[in-house]
């Protein structure tokens, strides 16, 4: 498991699958097991074996004899909530002309493989997000973006049935919001929030980076007219090749000092 990080391999996977348990992915099927973690990170078991133990001690996790490993109800919870919350606080908006227009500029400059594309049950972290209850039937679709250079981008979305329906060959034809405006959705706004993450082992080879590597993580959600949410988006960036430029002018007298965005657009190679 190659990685420029100066941390122990164990320590590593402690912090990808803390990650993987803040965003809810093992809500419903619980932890992978030691052996399956181990020939995913191509580790030890005894590696695995101590990255868990720290899972444990943090109570992010309950190892339960014959039923396996999984996340704690709070803590899961807690890290959903925060980052719904995190979602629906006051932060930057981005313009949806801006992002249409940097969306349609993005699929004809780049290509799209979809991984998957599956009709699933909204998870706890999905449901609060999209502000439907849990177990609510969601369009999941995984698509890898890529330009002459390489692997960009690694996209995962979720929109309620509800909303529209599309294929997998809708989804290798044209961008979703393209897609979301065919069925009639009327954008009102769209609220994002740019971090960092660390690639786990399958995002790793889906965008050709080492297992730990750092990406550029972008979480939008997208709501209609009538503020109701349409699509939740996560997204993880090669930040060699990808990088986000805010357009800023201020308002107010020269003591006031406030700033606004103009524009969001995005730049990549």
């Amino acid at each position: 498991m190659g990685t420029s990080l100066p941390l122990p391999k164990y320590h590593q996977i402690y912090l990808v699958l803390r990650e993987q348990l803040q965003e809810g992915r093992f809500d419903q099927d619980g932890v992978p097991g030691e052996l399956a973690l181990a020939t995913q990170f191509e580790v030890a078991r005894i590696t695995v074996r101590k990255a868990m133990e720290m899972l444990v001690a943090d109570g992010l996790v309950s190892r339960r004899p014959g039923l396996g490993t999984w996340p704690t109800r709070h803590a899961p919870a807690d890290s959903a909530r925060d980052a719904g919350s995190a979602t629906k606080r006051p932060r930057q908006k981005a313009h949806l002309v801006g992002l249409m227009e940097n969306i349609v500029n993005m699929g004809l400059r780049t290509s799209v493989h979809v991984l998957d594309s599956e009709l699933v049950n909204a998870s706890p972290a999905v449901a609060d997000s999209l502000e439907i209850p849990v177990g609510t039937p969601v369009h999941k679709s995984l698509r890898v973006r890529s330009t002459e250079a390489g692997p960009l981008s690694h996209i995962t979305t979720y929109v309620p049935q509800a909303v529209a329906n599309f294929s997998r060959a809708d989804l290798e034809r044209q961008p979703l919001l393209m897609l979301l405006e065919a069925a009639g959705v009327e954008f009102g706004g769209a609220t994002q929030t740019i971090g960092a993450r660390l690639a786990d082992a399958q995002i790793g080879r889906h965008l050709d980076v080492a297992v730990g590597s750092a990406l550029l993580s972008v979480v939008r959600l997208v709501r209609d007219v009538n503020d109701r949410p349409v699509q939740l988006l996560h997204g993880l960036y090669r930040p060699d090749r990808y990088q986000y430029q805010l357009q800023l002018s201020r308002v107010g007298d020269i003591d006031a000092k406030v700033w606004v965005s103009e524009e969001l657009s995005a730049q990549f190679h």
